[in-house]
């Protein structure tokens, strides 16, 4: 009994049984680096995303405990990122940040049911170059949400739509802020140069440190969180849940997005930390952790969530054995939140923007886009039409259409693919025509068959088909050996099927099409051809 629920056990209730003070050391110091780490990235992806800074670590509180505390991988580290920057932004313009806590609500209960039903597992069905594709258009709408603050454009309001942005933003060229635009592009030269000499150092938070102090002490006047949104709240807000039912069909596709995005990325995240640690992550557990921890993060006032690519490796990078440093790594947040709130409200926003520049180049992954590009067409483009679908349209939408090229160039290819409907002519006696088929016979190569017998001229007197080596048929299948029975039966050509597999033998007995298998047809052929007729349908 309890072997059905296995799949569904936290990783870190396993971790647990068999922890130690030495594990718990290394735990704990990359729970406080990621911690560290997490604190800016949280504050830039929610401001990017069009709420308030303390949004984005209330979610990084609590949705990254709930994943590491209820998830399906050992090294985990949830919270917001730049995945959800287009559709939270996109919701909260339309809708208000109401309408994205229904939608988060929706898309945490639909992340609930995928993991129940077992469907984790079915996320390695989405193709890899519409993955990049749409990853690729993200980061680069995150990155044309930056140029306002990382310039300090005097701009009333920054238009939603990509093309409309840009323009807007020749137009104000003019009104750049050149204190503004030395702290932003400083602070992206200070991490570049973090990064390649001093590795070691959290990036994120050190430019943070360094950009502030120096605003601070030569008395910059440059925006910063607190110009423009006040004081933060040094604690979590007490839990409010307020459920507005006449909105649900108003955000339902927006939910769709948000929970297949948390799917998509997270269970790409644990397959990467899988690969790297050498461990096996739990697909449906994830799924329950993450619908758990979108529910848990907007009831306390924060924003979507899911694991962080970036923030994961980090993890793994610092030494993390298991998920107790996914949850140190919230406890720290909050530490920080709660001690340094006054301090944050200085950071200047240009340095937030710089680290979102950064971010979103990382997150594109460009010289592997380009890669993908002197792929098979059908790949080229599906990877182009969710990148351009994602920056000029909208993230659902490049979706869906991404999904549905797939399945279409998936059906094409399938049908050209000589072995899976491979027809191999013989005959062992004039009068008889037999043929192989191969593989699974689906609606994408029913009509081979058809025109084979189109072709025939003068049709035989008996038509056989050699099944040994179909293991599935379709509802398409089993109409097309219908018609093809009818057409058989004007032609006087018997119709037969032989060594038929026990699944597509049962479908053609339920269908009434169980009269056209013989499995004796080849034995004694000679006796088949003299006066033979088609049985009734």
């Amino acid at each position: 009994m309890l072997k059905n629920y296995q799949e569904f056990i936290p990783k870190s209730y396993l971790c647990l049984r068999r922890y130690s003070r030495a594990i718990f050391k290394k735990d704990l110091m990359a729970g406080v680096t990621v911690g560290i780490v997490a604190l800016p990235l949280a504050m830039a992806f929610a401001m990017a995303s069009g709420v308030e800074p303390e949004r984005g670590l209330f979610t990084a509180i609590v949705a990254g405990f709930l994943i590491a505390f209820l998830g399906g991988s050992k090294v985990q580290i949830g919270g917001p990122t730049g995945a959800f920057v287009v559709v939270v932004y996109s919701v909260v313009e339309r809708h208000g940040y109401d309408g994205l806590v229904v939608a988060t609500l929706i898309a945490g209960l639909l992340l609930l049911l995928m993991g129940f039903f077992k469907l984790g597992s079915f996320i390695k069905f989405v193709p890899h170059p519409l993955i990049v594709g749409f990853t690729t258009g993200i980061a680069l709408v995150v990155f044309s949400s930056q140029i306002k603050d990382l310039l300090g454009l005097h701009m009333v309001e920054v238009p939603v739509h990509f093309l409309d942005k840009w323009g807007a933003y020749f137009q104000a060229a003019h009104t750049i802020d050149f204190l503004t635009a030395a702290v932003g592009i400083g602070t992206v030269g200070l991490i570049l140069s973090l990064k390649r000499y001093a590795g070691a150092i959290p990036w994120g938070i050190a430019s943070i440190v360094i950009a502030t102090g120096l605003c601070w002490a030569f008395h910059l006047d440059v925006p910063t969180i607190g110009s423009r949104f006040g004081q933060l709240p040094r604690t979590l807000p007490a839990p409010y849940f307020d459920f507005d039912f006449e909105r649900v069909l108003e955000v339902m596709p927006d939910a769709i997005t948000i929970a297949l995005l948390a799917g998509i990325e997270s269970l790409l995240s644990a397959v990467i930390a899988d690969s790297v640690i050498g461990s096996r992550h739990k697909p449906n557990c994830e799924l329950i952790a993450q619908g758990l921890a979108n529910i848990g993060s907007v009831i306390f006032g924060g924003m979507p969530a899911t694991a962080a690519i970036a923030r994961t490796a980090t993890n793994i990078k610092t030494g993390a054995q298991t998920p107790v440093a996914g949850m140190i790594h919230a406890v720290v947040v909050f530490l920080l939140l709660y001690t340094c709130s006054s301090l944050v409200v200085h950071i200047p926003l240009a340095s937030l923007a710089a680290i979102l520049v950064v971010v979103s180049w990382n997150m594109s992954e460009l010289p592997h886009f380009f890669r993908l590009t002197k792929t098979l067409r059908s790949d080229v483009v599906i990877l182009l039409t969710a990148f351009f679908l994602t920056v000029l349209i909208d993230l659902t939408v490049a979706v869906e259409v991404g999904m549905l090229l797939a399945a279409f160039f998936f059906m094409k290819r399938m049908s050209e693919v000589k072995h899976v409907i491979a027809l191999d002519k013989k005959n062992p006696e004039k009068g008889i025509e037999v043929y192989k088929m191969r593989g699974p016979f689906f609606f994408g190569v029913t009509d081979r068959l058809k025109e084979l017998f189109h072709d025939m001229d003068p049709p035989p007197k008996v038509f056989v088909l050699r099944m040994k080596h179909v293991p599935v048929l379709d509802a398409s299948a089993l109409q097309t050996f219908r018609e093809l029975h009818d057409r058989c039966a004007r032609h006087q050509t018997r119709l037969v099927l032989t060594e038929v597999q026990p699944e597509p033998l049962e479908l053609l007995h339920q269908y009434g099409l169980g009269q056209l298998v013989d499995e004796d047809i080849l034995k004694e052929p000679g006796k088949v051809v003299e006066g033979t007729q088609n049985p009734p349908a």
